[in-house]
């Protein structure tokens, strides 16, 4: 039997792999106090936003934990968890992690329900991942950004007629608990004329995620969207970063030409989300108990909505905000008024009286519209605007009898087309009313009064 002779060098040089050790070893800290949900370590450097492993193998099941680093004090740092930290002992291990957090991305996202670090919630197994990309996206050039000219089709008659959306806007929805948003939502998103929608549940009620997929969604509606949750009794960071995450998709699918709807229930749990966490780790409150990093972070958020650059794909989102009745002091609801382009009202007092969807039209305001409609739609809109906020004006002295029909021509032709207008204002939970129906329809209330 002939051996064949390989060099000394040759064999070493195939233990290279075997013994080549990290450039730089890992350092290791420890935990050294637990505050509410604030983590803080010593003995580790880590840099912020990146990611950690608390490890307690003292007990006879070793217990892990995900964190991130929010903070720092010296040589202080604080971590924020993204789970449950029960088992969690002073003392414990505190590793940092390699990897620098990219997300799953890809076309097999669509159908699917993704928590806020891309994980599957439906049981349909883990996602097959085209791209993995950061948290942040890229940034586009306001300059570059293309205009709103074209006007989105939302199968709502009094937003598509009195407050038209364009293509790439970014739309508030104000409103207080249980005046029916969410129902408004879904609504929009099975009318909608978008490539893909991209669905934010943020620390919302667990009952209203399932509800929201299965009725509002429906098998056909759940086909072209991605739905991202993350209920009320996650962790605080959790609801961040599945905020960021739904963003994020909807930024990958603009990359990819394609049209998207974002819908974002809501922007208050956002907002309070980042108020545990900054409070936590000692930021002082500014405004109303709320720190100045959140009224950092809602700008940052919503800015990456809105159009690429010309050619490219588009983000049109809707994004809820918790704001109860003539509260417009809100610092959360003000702050989100100043960086929306239009806002839709609902009232509770409407949604009393039975009247659906309860968008309150004096109060509410789409910033684009008279960029994406006719003069002549826009002069109808206004005149209605104008004859509804008459008629609420003599509200109470018609309903007493104090008013003397003739004292004034436009309370006049008010009364007499308030019926109209009202009828216009409703709508049934499965009514589709298209853009141009909408625009037909709000033409033909005034054609009579003009012909008379």
């Amino acid at each position: 039997m002939h051996l064949k002779r390989t060099s000394f060098a040759k064999r070493l040089g195939s233990y290279a792999p075997a013994v080549s050790l990290p450039v730089q070893p890992v350092v290791e800290g420890r935990l050294l106090r637990m505050v509410g949900l604030t983590l803080e370590a010593e003995g580790l450097r880590a840099a912020m936003g990146s990611r950690c492993l608390v490890i307690n193998d003292d007990s006879f099941h070793p217990v892990e934990v995900e964190a991130e680093v929010m903070g720092f004090s010296g040589s202080k740092i604080f971590l924020m968890p993204v789970g449950s930290v029960a088992g969690i002992a002073p003392g414990a291990r505190v590793v940092p992690l390699a990897d620098n957090g990219r997300l799953p991305m890809g076309m097999s996202m669509l159908g699917r329900v993704l928590d806020g670090a891309g994980r599957a919630l439906d049981g349909k197994g883990p996602m097959k991942a085209e791209d993995w990309v950061p948290m942040d996206g890229p940034a586009i050039n306001p300059l570059k950004r293309d205009p709103i000219s074209v006007p989105l089709d939302v199968g709502i008659r009094s937003i598509n007629g009195l407050l038209t959306v364009g293509r790439g806007q970014r739309l508030g929805l104000f409103a207080g608990t249980g005046v029916g948003k969410s129902v408004l939502l879904g609504m929009m998103t099975r009318f909608t004329e978008a490539d893909i929608i991209v669905v934010g549940l943020i620390g919302e009620r667990g009952r209203e995620v399932k509800e929201f997929i299965e009725h509002i969604l429906g098998a056909e509606g759940i086909k072209r969207s991605v739905v991202v949750a993350s209920p009320a009794d996650d962790a605080p960071l959790m609801r961040l970063r599945a905020a960021m995450y739904c963003t994020r998709i909807a930024e990958y699918f603009r990359d990819k030409g394609k049209n998207v709807l974002l819908l974002m229930d809501s922007l208050t749990r956002f907002a309070q989300a980042q108020r545990e966490i900054a409070l936590a780790i000692g930021e002082p409150p500014a405004t109303k108990g709320y720190p100045p990093s959140v009224f950092a972070k809602l700008p940052k958020l919503v800015e990456r909505a809105g159009n690429a650059e010309a050619g490219g794909g588009s983000i049109t989102a809707f994004y809820t905000v918790l704001s109860e009745g003539d509260d417009q002091q809100d610092p959360i609801a003000d702050s989100a008024r100043g960086v929306l382009d239009g806002h839709i009202v609902l009232s509770r007092r409407l949604a009393e009286e039975g009247h659906y969807p309860a968008i309150d039209i004096e109060a509410s305001i789409s910033r684009v519209m008279p960029s994406v409609v006719s003069e002549e739609h826009m002069r109808r809109a206004q005149q209605f605007k104008q004859l509804w906020s008459r008629f609420q004006q003599a509200r109470d002295l018609i309903s007493v009898g104090a008013y003397v029909p003739g004292g004034d021509r436009e309370t006049d032709t008010a009364i007499a087309l308030q019926p109209a207008m009202v009828g216009y204002l409703r709508q049934g939970l499965n009514d589709n009313i298209s853009l141009a129906e909408s625009g037909g329809h709000l033409g033909s209330i005034f054609a009579p009064a003009a012909g008379g």
